[in-house]
């Protein structure tokens, strides 16, 4: 028998069979978000420790630089209003906890210190845009700086404050080039410092005796000039992208040429905002054609599928960042922090890993319903017709059982355990720097500590780097199990352990090694929810991941165990 021609590698076998569906590409790590149409605009004030940030933002609203302070670790956003509030937004509270906005007003007595606090102030230049005051860069860490660059790209604009005798660290350079390669606006103010700049008197007599025989009136040194060059040459060594940035000294005489180039760029921003997107997209209205011959039976197969491949891939990926999570928690408890900075360290990370999952879980759905929609309507989805399947999907999702289910955020307690909470309160709570009405399927991810777990770690007799490293790694086992919570859970999905056949003791039984039947088939011996297993997962016992490796072991020691212990067999037929 002759074979035949080999097909050319660039011509499709029609005699092979389709590949299975599989996922869009999702994002792999979380950069600088980039704003949309409907996000308000804030101007992210980001700097080191002593740089004085309190004192510039104070001198741009005219207001006590005491009226500013908030507990570290927390951002300060600062509003338009008609009357001064403050309140402050707690995770684990579906309420923000009010108080006045005076500077000697006494603030709440809680477990934790907020993610944000809102403080609202009738000045003028808020009608513009909202303030936000960061923490010190220095104590971001790598999920702090994440959670950075998210808020700096949805705001629009970075006001980066450093002190004339301080230099840029390499956190805050990466922080930069990274927002160098976006359309966000970035501007820079030089404070005087902790000495001080030397007084013009100074430096004229020094000018003086440097040059004593030359004639004429001697050009005065401005200390602050000479401190802004240096600053901005170093800088552009590092990140040339930066060159179209400006820099302004934060002297009180110079703050209005502050002011009036932030709110030259937020009438350039707000323009360039609203034309992005017209106010009627297309699509909004109308009938759409829709192509003949699609079967609703193999579309919806063909959509479930890909949403076990989507969401295998969510969970995978997010195991890895909680494994990631977990050594550099150790590696600060025996290195850094130590375990009274644990929960500050922990709640960041966990935030970080909120914002990654919505993301990814957004970029899925988008890729399920552009997917479906070409296959339905045979071309590329108009925006107003997205918006109108995403608020069918939604309004689905509210009816559906397990739709409320996905409206919650988890707590991380003492225990290591999860506490659920529902509501939007509770989701907007967890948020570091609010945004637009989401326009999408699934509800944000969140995830945080709760009270009682930042008052065991605080705790002068908690101080015991063993325990809370046995603490850190049962958390980041249980986050494995319950995140992302914004994928629904895949029951008795066999792409996470691998389907098998379900053996008992008489391994040549016929009935014993044929495959079991799907959940919910007639003749399902299996409860709901179980999953079978195979040997496959034992290729992950030299993985480097722990997560995996623990796994593959506990599935081990599991396997062994029955098979020490006889049991009566559970075949259909019953042999047994």
């Amino acid at each position: 028998m002759t074979p035949g021609p080999l097909p050319s590698v660039d011509v499709p076998d029609p005699r092979r069979q389709a590949e299975p569906p599989g996922c869009a590409p999702l994002p792999t790590r979380l950069g600088v978000t980039a704003p949309g149409p409907d996000e308000p605009m804030a101007v992210v004030v980001a700097g080191p420790a002593g740089a004085n940030r309190r004192e510039l933002i104070a001198g741009l609203l005219g207001v006590e630089a005491a009226t500013l302070a908030v507990p570290p670790g927390s951002n300060l956003l600062v509003q338009h209003a008609a009357t001064a509030t403050r309140a402050a937004y707690v995770p684990g509270y579906r309420q923000p906890h009010a108080y006045g906005a005076d500077p000697l007003a006494a603030g709440p007595a809680l477990a934790r210190p907020p993610r944000r606090v809102e403080l609202s102030l009738p000045d003028p230049l808020l009608r513009h845009f909202a303030v936000v005051d960061t923490p010190d860069t220095g104590t971001l860490g790598v999920a702090g700086g994440r959670v950075l660059r998210d808020a700096v790209g949805r705001a629009g604009a970075l006001l980066f404050v450093i002190s004339a005798d301080q230099a840029f660290s390499a956190a805050e350079l990466h922080l930069l080039a990274e927002v160098a390669r976006t359309p966000v606006e970035v501007f820079f103010a030089v404070t005087p410092g902790v000495t001080g700049p030397a007084t013009p008197g100074d430096g004229a007599q020094a000018q003086d005796r440097a040059a004593p025989g030359r004639s004429g009136s001697a050009r005065r040194l401005d200390p602050v000039s000479v401190s802004i060059e240096a600053h901005r040459a170093a800088l552009l060594a590092a990140v040339p992208a930066l060159t179209p940035a400006r820099w302004f000294p934060a002297r009180r005489a110079e703050l209005p040429q502050l002011r009036r180039a932030l709110v030259g760029w937020a009438a350039d921003e707000v323009l360039r905002r609203g034309s992005a997107r017209p106010p009627v997209p297309a699509g909004a209205h109308g009938r759409v054609p829709v192509l003949a011959g699609v079967e609703p039976g193999e579309l919806a197969d063909r959509i479930d599928r890909q949403a076990r491949a989507c969401a295998r891939r969510i969970r995978q990926h997010l195991a890895l960042e909680l494994a990631n999570i977990h050594l550099r928690v150790v590696q600060e408890i025996v290195f850094g922090v130590g375990c009274a900075g644990l929960p500050q360290m922990l709640d960041r990370e966990l935030e970080a890993l909120s914002l990654l999952a919505t993301a990814q879980c957004d970029e899925a759905v988008r890729g399920l319903v552009d997917e479906a929609a070409a296959r339905v309507f045979g071309a590329p989805l108009a925006e107003g017709v997205r918006r109108r399947i995403t608020h069918a999907v939604r309004w689905g999702l509210a009816d559906h059982p397990d739709g409320p289910e996905l409206d919650r955020v988890l707590l991380v307690t003492s225990t290591a355990g999860v506490a659920g909470l529902t509501g939007a309160g509770a989701l907007d709570a967890l948020a570091g720097l609010p945004g637009a009405q989401r326009d999408e399927v699934l509800p944000p991810v969140g995830v945080a500590l709760n009270g009682g777990c930042w008052q065991h770690w605080r705790a002068p007799g908690n101080n015991d780097p063993n325990a809370a490293r046995s603490w850190a790694q049962r958390a980041a086992r249980g986050r494995t199990r319950t995140v992302p919570r914004g994928v629904p859970p895949l029951r008795g999905d066999p792409s996470l352990a691998g389907r098998g056949a379900r053996r008992c003791g008489r391994p040549r039984h016929p009935a014993c090694l044929t495959t079991p039947p799907a959940h919910g088939d007639p003749g399902s011996r299996t409860r709901p929810g179980r999953v079978t297993t195979t040997r496959a997962p034992f290729r992950f016992i030299g993985s480097p991941d722990p997560v995996a490796r623990w796994g593959a072991w506990r599935l081990h020691r599991l396997r062994r165990s029955r098979r020490r212990t006889p049991k009566r067999c559970r075949s259909p037929t019953g042999h047994g």
